[in-house]
């Protein structure tokens, strides 16, 4: 039987209108108990028959729909396909379970204390309704008492109904507290003749209820739906929370310490150890004296024996409060967590407004299975939390690994150097809930990419047909140019000319060399031969666009091809992961299945996977930057050597930002390191702060042979295509004899030394001169 109805406003008050009142629900009652419960009838007395006439007019019809249920993020374990939970979202933390998952003596003890008549009555407890009627006729306030289980579970369910279409409506979050105040007031209130009207709504319904249902099914929904104290529903959570074990196995003195609190949840409960009225210190002395009534009950019932009533009378109350786990801030995944319950909230497939997505999330009882793959979760947070500090004294700053598979685009791991609280704190506290690795949604606007972007000119430049062989004229000079037939030709008025890093002479190349050495100027004598607006569109076609969500990149001056865009770092590795894949780009996803309560597949977030870019261009651009990790590449002292085919590139921005993207043909990885809040200090440069002996501009290069290394071993991969021919032919010439550069063509090297961090011995100034890469 469902616990719960879909929300329908009813208003007792308006149906029966001034018909209603204490004679009223007097004269049903005294039908009721005369004719066995039986609605309609002929009876004498125009009064009697008025009220008989009303109460049968009311609605009987009550709507039962799903409980609210907790939302639940899993997460497969990959040695035994197991989907294991990660954390659960409610606002009602509720397990329900069946009729044999609850033990024998909780339905006893539920039963002597609150309906020991239940399974004789229809709908109704005509005793104790006849009694709390003539205790009001004597001057109570209010219809009190009296109410059988039926009952109560009607009410219980209206209740609910409250926080749940309340909450879908479009409304300000106090507006919404006052609907929801209003609509439980009409679903309890008890005095006055609104009260009397709800009192016989009540009653019609129950009696409604159990010519439909069964007696066990009306009693199984209620310990499903019933509150147990806080957010605590439903008998199987209250089982775990207060005493930690299953409702199949609680003892005589738990069931009756959960049957008492039914009556008043909140005034019973045995979590407030600080209570001095009902905590710990009290030995919980407003629980024991009503678990000792509903012991009474059982005992005089016949239920439990004399000598099982003495000793749960005599033993005190001893909870095992065992919360559960909830939220992101509970788990150890905590920014993939974040990540994914952005998605929830955002994307259409969960609802069509915020609110009805944020309901689907806290009420809504979803299974969502994610991408994510521990054991790389495990090495990606273990990496950046060695190498990366947590915050950096006076500044924002921020470090995130990603694993994207590129034949899914699945995301599998995603860690983030800092502390998860969402809680507001300072740029430099170390404290955040934004993830770094994602967009705006996420609450990020991204980072300046630097030289990772440049895969998107060297693709364009091999689909106009150009070698990566090609000689250009790589020399540091003026560039007065530069075509975009998208946004607008940049034209350099200023005679600006830019400088390679370290200022770094440039030379007469080939893209291969630099590619390798990740040379602005050739690079920037590559983008004069192109139509930036070609650069732009591969980057929209693979995925990276401006993180803050206002457009595509801007490609409108030459620092765009050095990567001055703001971007988000599983946008850049998507992009990477599509040329692993072929060209094949699989938009990025955290959300690989959602059922409902019952199992059924509900819809997902719509991602696609296209041919974006044509495989001989992919393998070719892969061809070039296989460079980056060979020996006098950029990245070289990052590559594992374990055998597996790589490609990547570095970036660095300004010395505020730095890249490192890594891909075999099955797993990309992604790091980055960088500055959040400058704080205004336009001068800040990474390469001056040290951490463990390793400056932050560099720790990318550790991590990402950490973490590659774990993909290729769990993701082993394939070699890596062959270039197309005609895009690797040799052509044009040097005007003069060129020094050495790396050669073009990738060769097997013996693996370099690789970067070991130094004692713990932190300063501000390096101890010795490094050679700082693009």
């Amino acid at each position: 039987m469902p616990g719960a109805p879909i929300w329908k406003k009813r208003h007792p008050a308006g149906v029966i209108g001034g018909l209603v009142g204490l004679v009223a629900l007097s004269a049903v009652a005294g039908v009721l108990i005369s004719m066995a419960v039986t609605p309609t009838v002929a009876v004498a007395g125009a009064a009697a028959t008025t009220a008989i006439d009303t109460f049968d007019n009311l609605p009987s019809e009550l709507q039962i729909g799903a409980l609210q249920l907790p939302t639940t993020i899993y997460a497969q374990d990959p040695t035994t396909g197991k989907q294991e939970p990660l954390t659960r979202f409610y606002d009602q933390n509720r397990v329900p379970v069946t009729w044999t998952q609850i033990a024998p003596v909780m339905y006893d003890a539920i039963l002597s204390s609150e309906d020991p008549r239940f399974y004789d009555e229809g709908g109704i407890d005509l005793l104790g309704t006849t009694r709390a009627i003539l205790s009001n006729l004597e001057g109570g306030s209010g219809v009190q008492g009296g109410s059988s289980i039926s009952q109560q579970y009607v009410k219980n369910v209206l209740v609910q109904d409250c926080y749940g279409t309340v909450n879908a409506q479009t409304l300000t979050q106090q507006r919404r507290q006052a609907e929801i105040e209003a609509c439980y007031n009409d679903a309890t209130n008890d005095s006055g003749p609104s009260g009397y009207a709800r009192k016989l709504q009540e009653m019609r319904y129950a009696i409604a209820l159990s010519q439909k249902y069964s007696k066990d099914e009306i009693l199984l929904a209620y310990l499903n739906i019933a509150n147990f104290g806080g957010v605590t529903y439903g008998i199987e959570a209250a089982s775990q929370y207060y005493f930690g074990v299953h409702a199949s196995k609680l003892s005589l003195a738990q069931a009756t310490t959960l049957a008492g609190m039914v009556q008043n949840p909140n005034t019973y409960r045995i979590d407030l150890s600080g209570s001095k009225v009902n905590g710990a210190g009290s030995h919980y002395a407003l629980t024991k004296q009503r678990q000792e009534y509903v012991l009474g009950r059982m005992r005089d019932g016949g239920k439990i024996t004399t000598a099982q009533y003495d000793a749960a009378m005599k033993a005190p109350i001893t909870p095992h409060i065992t919360p559960p786990t909830t939220g992101c801030a509970n788990t150890s995944v905590q920014y993939f967590c974040e990540y994914v319950t952005s998605i929830i909230t955002s994307d259409p497939a969960f609802g069509k407004t915020g609110a009805d997505r944020e309901q689907a999330l806290r009420q809504g009882g979803l299974n969502i299975y994610t991408t994510l793959d521990p054991r790389l979760q495990k090495v990606a947070q273990a990496t950046v939390s060695k190498y990366a500090p947590s915050k950096w004294p006076g500044y924002g700053y921020g470090s995130t690994i990603v694993n994207i598979q590129p034949s899914t685009g699945d995301i599998l791991s995603l860690a983030q150097n800092t502390h998860f609280s969402t809680t507001p704190s300072s740029p430099d506290s170390g404290n955040t809930s934004i993830v770094y690795a994602g967009d705006h949604t996420q609450g990020s606007n991204g980072f300046e990419a630097g030289s990772s972007f440049k895969l998107f000119t060297l693709l364009a430049w091999l689909q106009a047909g150009h070698s990566v062989n090609e000689v250009v004229n790589g020399n540091v000079r003026l560039i007065p140019h530069i075509t975009n037939s998208c946004q607008g030709d940049w034209t350099n008025r200023t005679g600006s000319i830019i400088q390679n890093f370290r200022h770094e002479a440039g030379y007469y190349g080939t893209p291969m060399q630099f590619t390798a050495q990740s040379l602005n100027s050739g690079y920037l004598a590559m983008a004069a031969q192109l139509d930036l607006c070609d650069v732009m569109k591969d980057a929209t076609k693979l995925g990276v666009t401006l993180a803050d969500g206002s457009g595509p990149v801007e490609m409108t001056n030459l620092f765009s091809v050095l990567g001055s865009n703001s971007v988000s770092p599983i946008a850049m590795a998507g992009a990477y992961a599509a040329i692993a894949n072929g060209g094949v780009f699989c938009q990025p996803r955290v959300i690989a299945r959602v059922t409902d309560a019952a199992g059924q597949d509900q819809p997902v977030p719509q991602r696609t996977c296209t041919q974006q870019i044509d495989p001989g261009i992919a393998a070719t651009a892969e061809y070039a930057l296989q460079t980056v990790l060979r020996p006098g590449g950029t990245a070289a002292v990052a590559n594992p050597h374990d055998g597996t085919a790589l490609f990547g590139k570095t970036g660095t921005h300004n010395g505020e930002q730095t890249w490192l993207i890594t891909s075999s043909s099955a797993m990309t990885s992604l790091v980055w390191s960088g500055i959040t809040d400058n704080h205004g200090d336009p001068n800040l440069d990474m390469y001056t702060w040290w951490y463990h002996g390793t400056d932050l501009a560099e720790i990318r290069y550790p991590m990402s042979e950490r973490i590659q290394r774990a993909a290729d071993t769990y993701y082993p991969g394939g070699p890596l295509p062959a270039p197309e021919a005609k895009l690797t032919v040799y052509s044009g010439s040097y005007p003069h004899r060129a020094a050495p550069h790396p050669s073009p063509t990738p060769t097997p090297t013996s693996p370099p030394a690789t970067i070991a961090p130094a004692p713990q011995t932190p300063s501000t100034s390096p101890p010795g001169p490094k050679k700082k890469h693009g």
